[in-house]
């Protein structure tokens, strides 16, 4: 099968991944072989490749926005997945279930929890394996180029959207106009808040007017009335301090990557007096997940892509490191 490799992380520009042919993937007691159909392409993965995150795994093939098709399967009674399903493949791929954080519910705070595409090998190849108990069951109603963005960035941007504790017809402000934010603002929308985007490239700010956002400006602009809440999407700490000063009283601002930038010192009076508070958003449990996919089944989202052969995901990475494209790229086998 064909698969892209971390060579060794370096800038995109630096071509770091490598192209390589290699057997396909045995599954491991527990783990499903799939073949991917779809993969989409994460801010996460380009973190992975430039070495913003430590290497979890030598050489690891990135990607874990996965919609896969169910080679080989357990023929065990009760096993959830049998061979020729279609089910997603996300981030997050184990925890322990015996920690404080899994007995309370919190599993994304795992300490021992691994991750698609950065411990194991992800969806950038024909084939890869996830095991079962944490492969995904996917909406009806989304092809799919449409459904793997919704397995990171849509799951991603529920969290943070949950995280930002937005009021009932209140008020969200959105920095950052990527592939997660633009489905986070549709549910923010749908529930009745009124969302101001603050993004840079005119194409995305087009882009977020046409999804029912209020208001769309530059990145550092000040929205046009005081926020509820604010998720911060764009991995640029420089921007936590206009979002916080956006903030109303008793606001929230959720900060939704894996990866930030240093954030310029805070000044406690302009920034967090009058109980404003900031909150980070790490990964996401699988009851959510589900929660979130449920509601894309319902309610149909508008998923804006770009896709491209899998041969050329260097360029794809490469794109989104430029910016080149509004939404989300996915990459086709």
């Amino acid at each position: 099968m064909r698969a892209w490799r971390v060579d060794s992380p370096a800038d995109i520009r630096q071509q770091p991944l490598r192209m390589n042919v290699e057997p396909m993937p045995v599954p491991a007691k527990g783990e499903l072989l799939v073949r991917v159909l779809a993969c989409g392409v994460c801010r996460t993965d380009l973190h992975v490749v430039e070495g913003d995150l430590p290497v979890h795994h030598q050489h690891v093939v990135p990607g874990h926005e996965v919609v896969a098709e169910v080679v080989s399967a357990d023929t065990s009674p009760g096993h959830a997945f049998v061979s020729g399903q279609k089910i997603g493949v996300p981030w997050l791929r184990y925890t322990c279930g015996e920690c404080r954080y899994c007995r309370r519910g919190a599993e994304n705070l795992c300490p021992r929890s691994r991750y698609t595409g950065w411990d194991a090998d992800g969806g950038y190849a024909e084939f890869t394996t996830v095991p079962a108990e944490f492969a995904l069951p996917l909406p009806a109603g989304y092809d799919n180029e449409h459904l793997a963005p919704l397995l990171c960035a849509g799951v991603i941007g529920y969290h943070a959207l949950q995280r930002a504790e937005v009021p009932d017809g209140g008020v969200l402000g959105i920095y950052g106009f990527g592939g997660s934010a633009h489905i986070t603002a549709q549910i923010a929308v749908a529930r009745g808040a009124r969302v101001h985007v603050m993004t840079r490239g005119a194409a995305a700010r087009a882009l977020a007017l046409s999804l029912g956002a209020a208001s769309a400006s530059d990145a550092a602009a000040s929205p046009p009335e005081p926020l509820d809440s604010a998720i911060l999407f764009a991995p640029a700490g420089e921007l936590v301090l206009p979002a916080l000063e956006a903030l109303d009283a008793g606001g929230t601002l959720a900060v939704a990557g894996i990866h930030l930038s240093d954030v310029p010192p805070l000044n406690y009076q302009r920034h967090l007096f009058r109980e404003r508070q900031i909150r980070s958003v790490t990964s996401n449990t699988r009851a959510s997940a589900r929660e979130f996919l449920e509601l894309a089944g319902r309610q149909r989202l508008q998923v804006t892509t770009h896709h491209y052969p899998l041969d050329h995901a260097d360029w794809a990475l490469s794109d989104l490191s430029a910016g080149a494209y509004d939404g989300a790229a996915v990459l086709i086998p």
